[in-house]
C-alpha cells in the first residue's frame, strides 16, 4: 500500500500540467472539444443501457420459450429487443461521428501547437542555440508535442466515458452485494501501481537517452545528406559512421528492451491477480444460480456486467497509466513553452537615430559566453564611425565574430556598453534595431527557393521589384549566374526538390551578398563575404562594394587585406583586443602586424603571422 501511495503521490505532481494542457487545446478547437465531451458522455452511457437491457430480453426469451410466434408471446421480447438494437445502433453511429470530431481536432490542435513550439524557438534567446542543454531541451519538447498533447486528450475523454460507464455499471452490481464493485477496484490496485511505476522508468529513459537519440540523428545525417556526400565517399567514413550509429543503436534498443520486458513481466502479475479475485466472484454466482436466488437473466446480467466491468477498469487503469505518461512527457512542451528570453525590450524603447550622425561605439565591454569563464573580450574599446566601411582583421579566436552577436543584440555584454550615437543598444527595441542591421554571416545559408525568392528574403516585409532584385544580383556579382538558369529568377535553387539548380560556394556566397544588400538597412555588416569567391570574383566584386555602401556604415570582417584595404578604416585584432588601427597607408607605415601580413599576403614577404 505504502508503494502505490508513493505511486499515486508522483502522479499528483504531474497532474498539474493537465489544466495547461487542456487550455491550449480549448484554444486551438474549443467547438470540436465541446462536441467531442458530449459525445463521450453519451457513449459511456451506452455500455450500462446494453448491459440493463440485457436481463429484460433474455428473462423474456425464457418466459416465450416454447409459446409458439404469436404476437402476444413475441411482443414481451420485441421492446427490449428493439431498445437493444437501438442502441447498438446509437453505439455505432456515435462511434463513426466521434471518430469525425476527433479527427478535426487533432488537426487543429497539431497546427496550434507546432505553431506554439515555432514562435517559441524564433523568440528564444540565441544563446540557447548554442546551448547543448537547449537542444536536448527542444529535442524533448519538439518530439511529439502534438501528439503527446492529443494522446493526453484521448486518455482524458476515454477516463470520462470510462468512469460513467463504470459508474452506471457499479450501480447496476450494488443491487447484488456491495462487495463486487468492491471487488472489481481492487482487483485493479496492483495493475495501477505497476503501471505508474513503468511510465516512469519509461519517461526517466526517455529523458536520460535524448541526447543519444540526437546524436543518432547528426550520424544518420552525416550518412544520408548530401552536404557530407563528397567527403564521406572520398574520405571512406561510411563504415565509421555506421558503425559509430549501429554501436550507439544497439545499446539503446538493448536498455529498451530490458524495459519492455521488465513490463511485460510486471503486467502480467498483475493481470494473474486481477483474474485470481474475479475467479472468486465467478464461484459465488454459480453458488447463487444454484440455489436458485439468481434468474438466467439475472446471470446474463452479472456475466457482463462483471465482464464489461473488468474490461472498463483495464481501460481505466490504462488511461491513468497514459495521463502519467503523456503528462510526463507533456512537462517538457510546457517548460519549454515557459522559458523567457534574457535580451528583452526596454519599457520605453528609444528612437533609434536616423540616418547614424556619429558612430558606434564600443566602451569597455567585457563578455564571456554562457558557462564558460573565459572571456571572449575584456574592456575592449573601437569606434566605427557614422557613414563611412570600418575593417576588422585578425587572427582565428580573436573576437571578431563575437562583435557581431553583441552589435546584433544576440548577446548583451557582460560589462561596458555598445552604444549607438552615445545611446545603449538595449535602450532600443531590439526589433527596430536587427531591422536597421543587414548581415552577410561567415557561413551563409542556402534557401532552397527561387533565385528571386532567395534575394527577396533580405527584407520579407518589403514587395520587390524585379528591377530591383536585378540591382542587388548586379551588385553582387551573381546576376549572369542568375540570367545563365533555366527560368532566370524564377529558378528553383538546391538539389532537394525537382528541377533544382545547385551553385557552387561562391555563387552562394555571391546571392546571399544580394540578399544583404537588398536589405535597406543603415548598418551593413560582413563577415568574410569574398572568403568563397576566386581572386577574379573578388576582384570585381570589390570595384563595385564601395557604391553599394555608399552612406551606410559598414563593418567588415575579413582575413582577406585586399578586401581590408577598400575600408576608410582599419582594424587589427588579436586575443580580444584592438593592437593597431589606421587607414592601409597609415598600417603599412607602422611596420606592425598588418604590414607584415599584408606583405606576406602580396607575395612581398613569405611570412605566415
Amino acid at each position: 500500500m505504502a508503494f502505490l501511495l508513493e505511486r499515486l503521490k508522483r502522479f499528483k505532481q504531474y497532474l498539474i500540467y493537465i489544466p495547461q494542457v487542456l487550455e491550449l487545446i480549448w484554444q486551438a478547437a474549443h467547438y470540436w472539444m465541446a462536441g467531442w465531451c458530449i459525445l463521450l458522455i453519451i457513449q459511456g452511457l451506452l455500455p450500462a443501457a446494453s448491459i440493463f437491457l440485457s436481463r429484460a430480453l433474455v428473462d423474456s426469451l425464457v418466459s416465450a420459450a416454447g409459446q409458439g410466434m404469436a404476437w402476444e408471446s413475441l411482443r414481451p421480447v420485441m421492446i427490449p429487443g428493439i431498445a437493444m438494437v437501438g442502441v447498438l445502433l446509437a453505439g455505432e453511429l456515435l462511434g463513426s461521428l466521434t471518430t469525425w470530431v476527433r479527427t478535426s481536432q487533432a488537426e487543429l490542435v497539431q497546427d496550434y501547437i507546432s505553431g506554439l513550439v515555432h514562435q517559441q524557438s524564433i523568440v528564444i534567446d540565441f544563446a540557447c542555440y548554442e546551448s547543448p542543454e537547449y537542444s536536448d531541451r527542444l529535442e524533448r519538447a519538439r518530439e511529439g508535442a502534438s501528439r503527446q498533447s492529443l494522446s493526453l486528450l484521448e486518455s482524458l475523454g476515454s477516463l470520462l466515458q470510462s468512469t460513467i460507464t463504470l459508474g452506471a455499471i457499479a450501480a447496476i452490481l450494488l443491487t447484488y452485494g456491495p462487495w463486487l464493485p468492491l471487488l472489481l477496484v481492487i482487483s485493479a490496485l496492483p495493475a495501477l501501481a505497476i503501471g505508474l511505476q513503468l511510465n516512469m522508468e519509461q519517461y526517466q529513459w526517455s529523458q536520460r537517452t535524448t541526447s543519444d537519440r540526437r546524436r543518432l540523428s547528426y550520424y544518420e545525417y552525416l550518412l544520408t545528406s548530401n552536404w557530407t556526400a563528397a567527403e564521406l565517399r572520398l574520405f571512406s567514413w561510411g563504415e565509421h559512421f555506421a558503425s559509430a550509429y549501429q554501436r550507439l543503436r544497439r545499446r539503446l534498443r538493448r536498455e529498451h528492451m530490458q524495459l519492455i520486458r521488465r513490463q511485460t513481466l510486471s503486467r502480467l502479475l498483475a493481470s494473474a491477480i486481477a483474474l485470481l479475485l474475479s475467479g472468486l466472484a465467478v464461484v459465488w454466482m454459480a453458488q447463487q444460480l444454484l440455489l436458485g436466488l439468481l434468474t438466467i437473466g439475472d446471470l446474463a446480467l452479472f456475466y457482463q456486467a462483471f465482464s464489461r466491468g473488468q474490461s472498463i477498469i483495464k481501460s481505466f487503469l490504462s488511461n491513468l497509466e497514459e495521463i502519467y505518461r503523456n503528462s510526463l512527457f507533456i512537462s517538457n512542451l510546457l517548460e519549454f513553452l515557459a522559458l523567457k528570453p534574457e535580451v528583452i525590450d526596454p519599457p520605453n524603447p528609444k528612437a533609434l537615430p536616423s540616418p547614424l550622425q556619429h558612430a558606434i561605439e564600443f566602451n569597455q565591454v567585457s563578455f564571456a559566453y554562457p558557462g564558460s569563464d573565459q572571456k571572449t573580450l575584456s574592456n575592449f574599446s573601437l569606434m566605427i564611425p557614422a557613414g563611412k566601411i570600418t575593417a576588422i582583421v585578425g587572427d582565428n579566436g580573436a573576437g571578431k565574430s563575437t562583435l557581431i552577436k553583441l552589435l546584433c543584440r544576440f548577446y548583451d555584454p557582460t560589462q561596458g556598453s555598445i552604444q549607438l550615437d552615445g545611446i545603449d543598444l538595449r535602450q532600443f527595441s531590439t526589433s527596430e534595431l536587427r531591422r536597421a542591421i543587414t548581415v552577410l554571416f561567415q557561413s551563409p545559408m542556402a534557401y532552397y527557393v527561387t533565385a528571386g525568392e532567395n534575394i527577396a528574403l533580405g527584407d520579407s516585409n518589403t514587395t520587390f521589384s524585379q528591377q530591383e532584385l536585378v540591382k542587388a544580383a548586379q551588385g553582387a556579382g551573381i546576376h549572369p549566374k542568375i540570367m545563365g538558369l533555366p527560368q532566370e529568377y524564377e529558378s528553383q535553387l538546391g538539389k532537394w526538390f525537382s528541377g533544382g539548380t545547385d551553385l557552387s560556394g561562391g555563387e552562394w556566397q555571391k546571392l546571399s551578398l544580394a540578399r544583404a544588400f537588398i536589405r535597406q538597412a543603415q548598418f551593413i555588416i560582413l563577415d568574410e563575404p569574398t572568403s568563397a569567391m576566386d581572386p577574379w570574383a573578388e576582384h570585381e566584386w570589390l570595384s563595385r562594394f564601395r557604391k553599394m555602401a555608399y552612406r551606410r556604415t559598414a563593418l567588415v570582417i575579413t582575413h582577406r587585406f585586399t578586401l581590408a584595404r577598400q575600408a576608410d578604416l582599419i582594424y587589427v585584432m588579436k586575443a580580444g583586443k584592438i593592437v593597431e588601427s589606421g587607414n592601409h597607408d597609415e598600417l603599412l607605415r607602422q611596420r606592425g602586424l598588418y604590414a607584415q601580413s599584408w606583405l606576406a599576403q602580396t607575395g612581398e614577404l613569405k611570412v605566415k603571422v
